[in-house]
């Protein structure tokens, strides 16, 4: 780690001089990626010299520890020591986390697709379940949820929900949810009280603009219709509904949700960039993308990443052990702890591999 900080230090105090540089502004877009990066730096490089500084007063405490006769020296020496060491300890882990690669995609609001998988009704109703969980925690988060497109189940809940959250850092949390969902209880529809095992399949897409994503609007074709859930009259009998249908790849996006068109029709759009952009993320990535596409869209019960186990009133996360005992402080949104105790565990993955800034 101290060899990668060095490199740091280097690389941006050569950055410090370049961009002081008068013929560096002519190029506006090199500039930019220059003080991007210096700003980037920099707060690893503050880290780094207040490590070095604390590095020097353990040194100097244990030299004092080592020639010191003075038993009143000493014992101040000693606090001094201890205390350098718990600084020691806080800076590491935090210059471990600000030497792992940041995902750009982080600070993105997001798309949030949710289906029912394996279990008929019951599975649309734990995906009504799912949903409240996601829109409670936006609540909590600060976040705005704005609904996008709902295809209700015949016994309640929905068969697929899909809605978009904008606010701070929402992809950087909420990616950790992508994945399949899987439910153990029994079902309100279940007449001998027999537990039943249901799946539900969760999809979380950064929202892409238009500049990060080049789509052709001759490549879509639009198609309106009647909105066919609640709202009202005038949701219910004007075109106000729109499909899009991007030719080339055959992927379809509907969005029902105001009486606006217009707002409708871009609803839709923002889906299709987003949608679009994850089918180019697959197409780079081959090796994890034939995983993910199991895991994530196919909503099978024996690919899960989390099981709500009510009987025993708690939430397991498979991928890294972890269980919630509150069920149901989990399904009213009280769930940062899980996701704190994912992003730790991806943290802890990345610097294992090597993956560095």
């Amino acid at each position: 780690m101290i060899e990668k900080l060095k490199a740091i230090k280097e690389r941006f105090h050569e950055i410090e001089s370049a961009i002081y540089q008068p013929d560096r502004v002519n190029d506006i877009k090199a500039y930019a990626a220059l003080n991007k990066e210096y700003s980037k730096l920099s707060k690893i490089v503050a880290l780094y010299s207040r490590y070095e500084s604390v590095l020097s007063n353990i040194k100097e405490a244990k030299e004092i520890l080592h020639l010191e006769k003075d038993e009143a020296f000493r014992e101040i020496a000693k606090q001094e020591l201890a205390l350098a060491l718990d600084k020691k300890i806080v800076l590491e882990k935090q210059l471990r986390d600000a030497l792992i690669p940041s995902d750009p995609n982080d600070s993105h609001n997001i798309v949030l697709e949710i289906r029912a998988g394996i279990g008929g009704d019951e599975a649309a109703i734990f995906t009504g379940d799912l949903f409240r969980m996601y829109k409670r925690f936006a609540e909590k988060m600060k976040w705005e949820l704005s609904l996008i497109y709902t295809l209700e189940g015949t016994a309640g809940g929905w068969k697929e929900i899909v809605s978009t959250i904008s606010g701070k850092d929402v992809y950087g949390l909420m990616k950790y949810e992508s994945g399949v969902h899987r439910v153990q209880r029994v079902p309100a529809t279940e007449a001998q009280g027999r537990i039943h095992t249901s799946a539900a399949s969760v999809v979380v897409l950064p929202e892409m603009g238009e500049v990060e994503v080049n789509l052709d609007l001759n490549d879509v074709r639009k198609d309106t219709f009647c909105s066919s859930g609640p709202g009202g009259q005038s949701v219910n009998t004007t075109y106000s509904a729109v499909r899009l249908t991007h030719i080339p790849t055959g992927l379809v996006v509907s969005c029902q949700d105001g009486k606006s068109q217009i707002k409708n029709y871009e609803k839709a759009l923002k889906v299709l960039r987003s949608r679009l952009y994850d089918r180019e993320v697959e197409k780079q990535q081959a090796a994890t993308s034939m995983e993910r596409k199991s895991m994530v869209k196919r909503g099978d019960r024996g690919d899960k990443i989390r099981t709500y186990n009510f009987p025993q009133g708690r939430a397991t996360d498979h991928r890294i052990g972890y269980t919630d005992h509150n069920l149901a402080a989990l399904l009213d949104g009280s769930i940062l702890e899980m996701i704190e105790a994912l992003r730790v565990a991806d943290h802890a993955q990345k610097l294992q591999s090597g993956e560095s800034i």
